[in-house]
């Protein structure tokens, strides 16, 4: 069993030079990492802001609400379909159109581009209201040709 002579501990002559130099890079990487300027802390990550989501319309159990208190100046017409015009904040008008089918003593609506019987002018109170209705019974006595009140007949 012959084994060469190992002298404890090497000198420093023979120790490689690699571990320093990766020591040094560490050093370093780590004093940059350091002296970069700190992101602002300020603005919210983007997983937790509310996100709002804008409707163009109203919810429909909105529109049932507002219908429930005000449907007593509904007219009717002989199929029991009504229109109406809801108050948007927004626009600032009666923007927003519902036609409204009634069944025994429920309701159903469906929304439309634009009112087809002439606005109820008569029997409303005094006091602002969030619906204009039509009135569906007027175009009964109107003449068939009239450009402003749009193509549909009762």
């Amino acid at each position: 069993m012959d084994e060469p002579d190992k002298t404890f501990p090497p000198s420093v002559s023979r120790l490689s030079k690699t571990p320093s130099w990766v020591t040094l890079g560490f050093v370093l990487g780590a004093l940059f990492v350091w002296a970069l300027p700190q992101a602002e802390k300020t603005a919210a990550p983007a997983a937790s802001r509310n996100l709002t989501l804008q409707l163009l319309r109203p919810k429909m159990t909105d529109i049932e609400a507002v219908f429930a208190e005000w449907s007593r100046y509904a007219v009717w017409n002989d199929d029991d379909i009504t229109e109406i015009a809801l108050w948007d904040v927004d626009r600032k008008s009666y923007s927003i159109y519902y036609e409204v089918y009634r069944f025994q003593d429920k309701f159903y609506f469906r929304s439309i581009s634009r009112l087809t019987y002439p606005i109820l002018t008569q029997g409303l109170p005094s006091k602002p209201m969030p619906l204009r209705f039509t009135d569906s019974l007027a175009l009964k006595t109107l003449p068939a040709r009239d450009p402003d009140l749009g193509s549909h007949r009762p």
